[in-house]
């Protein structure tokens, strides 16, 4: 048992994109559904699957790499809010992540969404993380 899951779930991306994988898979979880979800909108992965087994299931990801330079779609990911000290923002104090050109991912009522649905919503919530 892990005390921050999204951390790991973060920190087994990070780790598959510096070893050039193509495949990485992490326990499943509703949250990370949600991120995994969001990440694959917005261009920064290739795929996913969700696979259920007899436990609480796994996420395949199929990891983006440039066809020529072997670069990752995903240059960085930041996990803001953490279960030591938690980051909440208004709807109006959302965070810009890279001016615009990253994606800041927010849990809300309205569930796991980017920083600019929120804005759309006029909801805010906990910063999870930033992914650019």
């Amino acid at each position: 048992m892990t005390t921050d899951p999204i951390a790991d779930y973060l920190t087994r991306l990070r780790n598959a994109i510096m070893a050039n994988k193509k495949v990485v898979e992490v326990p499943a979880s509703g949250i990370k559904q949600g991120i995994t979800r969001i990440l694959f909108d917005k261009g920064y992965i290739l795929s996913y699957k969700f696979v259920e087994d007899e436990k609480q299931g796994t996420i395949k990801i199929a990891l983006k790499y440039h066809p020529q330079t072997r670069q990752s779609a995903i240059r960085e990911l930041t996990r803001v809010s953490r279960p030591g000290l938690r980051k909440y923002a208004h709807a109006t104090d959302l965070p810009r992540v890279l001016n615009g050109l990253g994606v800041a991912i927010i849990s809300t009522s309205k569930g796991v969404i980017t920083d600019k649905e929120a804005r759309q919503l006029g909801v805010g919530g906990e910063v999870i993380c930033y992914v650019s």
